[in-house]
């Protein structure tokens, strides 16, 4: 039993250990909050497109001497505001047209980087430094993650029948169209929160797994919202432990523990689970006709 306390205190002696484990579970908590809504909506590629089209507007943003995260959060939302705009004028699917503006973005990011000197390492960009997260940007993420989170529970019904059903949501009244880009607001917010901690690539997985794990375990939303929070609240503390003692990539750690839990509740949730609908189904197979 010591040991085991130990492995869990034994990292916290450390002040950057307490602070990538703060940082860690702000963003994990807004993530997974938003990852609700996104599964429900099927925006999961929108999340992967908006993560890697922040890329230029941070190099812009350095340039510029502004902060990197108003630069990130101008090109994300520019990116899914540019999105549906081809979307709405063009004959083109919405997913094919987020795998063309994303992509088109990422690399114009990748090559504004490389033809410019900056002190910024490619690797923390792409797959975060949350051992490296300062107080400052512990109150940065905290103010970032905090407001995020107030804006969707305050609207979050409002949300959740925009995204159930959008025809509806505008029959009854509702701003669908105000809605519909506050989301994405919302989610650039959320993508610039998590950027210390994983970085634009890795924070897609915080924005999926969350939520598609909570999908399977609950028919309620109130209570896939608890789930998913609790889910990757508990990922993100595993992960960041498992990275001190492993000397691993934290982010990645986090990463990996949410799709492990992920899996795990693909074989075994009580009502959706792989294995049940096995056995359910063998049983019917088993019983006699009439």
């Amino acid at each position: 039993m010591s040991e085991v306390a130990d492995w869990i205190t034994g990292p916290l002696a450390y002040p950057f250990m307490q602070r990538a484990l703060v940082a860690s579970v702000m963003v994990a908590a807004v993530c997974a909050v938003l990852s609700c809504y996104l599964v429900l909506k099927g925006w999961s590629l929108m999340g992967d497109a908006v993560s890697h089209a922040v890329l230029p507007g941070i190099v812009v943003a350095y340039v510029l001497n502004l902060p990197l995260a108003a630069g990130a959060f101008v090109a994300g939302l520019s990116c899914a505001v540019v999105t549906g705009y081809l979307k709405e004028n063009s004959r083109v699917k919405e997913d094919t047209v987020m795998g063309i503006v994303f992509s088109g973005m990422f690399g114009f990011g990748l090559v504004l980087f490389t033809r410019i000197e900056t002190d910024q390492h490619l690797n923390h960009i792409l797959f975060g430094n949350v051992l490296g997260v300062t107080p400052r940007d512990l109150i940065e993420i905290a103010v970032v993650a905090g407001g995020t989170l107030l804006a969707v529970l305050l609207k979050r019904r409002d949300l959740l029948l925009y995204c159930f059903d959008p025809h509806h949501a505008r029959s009854i009244g509702l701003p669908v169209t105000a809605l519909h880009y506050g989301l994405l607001v919302l989610l650039a917010l959320t993508i610039v929160a998590s950027l210390k901690a994983v970085g634009i690539i890795l924070v897609v997985a915080m924005l999926i797994a969350p939520g598609a794990t909570a999908y399977l375990l609950t028919d309620s939303f109130e209570r896939m919202l608890l789930v998913a929070v609790a889910v990757a609240a508990g990922s993100a503390a595993i992960g960041t432990l498992v990275s001190f003692h492993i000397d691993g990539a934290t982010g990645a750690c986090i990463v990996l523990t949410q799709a492990l839990v992920f899996c795990a509740a693909f074989l075994f949730a009580p009502k959706r689970g792989l294995l049940r609908t096995n056995r359910a189904a063998a049983r019917d197979q088993s019983e006699p006709a009439g």
